[in-house]
């Protein structure tokens, strides 16, 4: 004979103990502290970003973007493809290249290597530092495009702010070394391959010894757009910056960090134009997609 049901002892649960509480506090703040850490060191930046209308140009200005616009109408439009697989466009971007960046007063030095069973060349020139000459700061931009592509934004915005920019520093006195390069084979299917132009230079500046103090690579400048939902981020990066693509982005590895903040303030603080920075995990998609990455390679 089976017993009667006996009452359950009444109970109320505990759902954490006062040790566990004060556990989870600590987590919770150790979690806190370090997403205060890591947004400190990546997403914050220096000064703010110019908002509001953009300033008239001035007549200088003006002449400035005639001159941008017509490097990239010459290499998009009347070069177009220019790429290893389209090797008639890429001699014809090689000559322009060259021929711009002689025309801006310098010695160029063609930096010759083989892929694809053909010459290729970067092209350099130098605006020699004063006081710290053997500091050298490299401002590149890949001139080849993708495949058969017109690649007006990538690269031939890039492209053009290179030359553009060698014109202005050429009588301009600087403290450290200023070396200025167009590389080709920076597309697939040369991207981060033994054939990429940045490789081979960089891995030739380490066996010189050359004193590489920073690298400004200039990737697809040319796009801009005030719609909403024209720019996109790898998440959860959307939550911090803007979705309309209007700004120049300076972009770096963690390690890079400082670099990143002292360029960005740098530019905010003389600029008058969008200006976003951040610098991230050189995993996170899309920050080492460009020439900058071959730097990293050999440190």
């Amino acid at each position: 004979m089976s017993e009667p049901d006996a009452p359950m002892p009444s109970f109320r649960p505990r759902l954490f103990t006062r040790g566990a509480a004060i556990r989870l506090g600590v987590f919770a703040g150790a979690v806190a502290l370090l997403s205060l850490y890591g947004w400190s060191r990546t997403i914050r930046m220096p000064g703010r970003s110019y908002a509001g209308a953009l300033p008239a140009l001035t007549a200088d200005e003006q002449v400035l973007r005639d001159r941008l616009r017509g490097h990239v109408e010459t290499l998009a439009a009347r070069i177009g493809a220019r790429s290893t697989s389209a090797p008639a466009g890429l001699a014809r971007a090689e000559a322009y290249v060259r021929a711009e960046l002689a025309g801006a007063g310098y010695t160029v030095t063609d930096e010759v290597f083989r892929a694809d069973g053909m010459a290729c060349r970067n092209f350099i020139v130098e605006r020699a530092g004063a006081s710290r000459r053997s500091e050298v700061v490299i401002i590149g931009a890949h001139y080849d495009g993708v495949l058969d592509k017109p690649a007006a934004n990538d690269n031939a915005s890039g492209t053009a702010a290179l030359i553009e920019l060698a014109r202005a520093f050429a009588r301009v006195d600087v403290a450290r070394t200023l070396r200025f390069v167009a590389f080709t084979n920076e597309e697939p299917h040369h991207f981060q391959t033994e054939s990429m132009g940045s490789l081979v230079n960089a891995r030739r500046a380490r066996r010189r010894g050359d004193d590489v103090v920073a690298m400004v690579s200039l990737e697809t400048v040319g796009y801009y757009d005030l719609r909403a939902g024209s720019q996109r981020y790898p998440p959860p990066l959307s939550l911090f910056y803007p979705d309309r693509g209007d700004f120049i982005a300076f972009v770096g590895s963690t390690e890079m960090a400082p670099l990143v903040r002292h360029a960005l303030a740098t530019f905010r603080a003389g600029a008058r134009f969008p200006s976003e920075g951040t610098a991230l995990s050189a995993r996170t998609p899309g920050v080492g997609w460009s020439d900058h990455w071959s730097y990293w390679q050999v440190g």
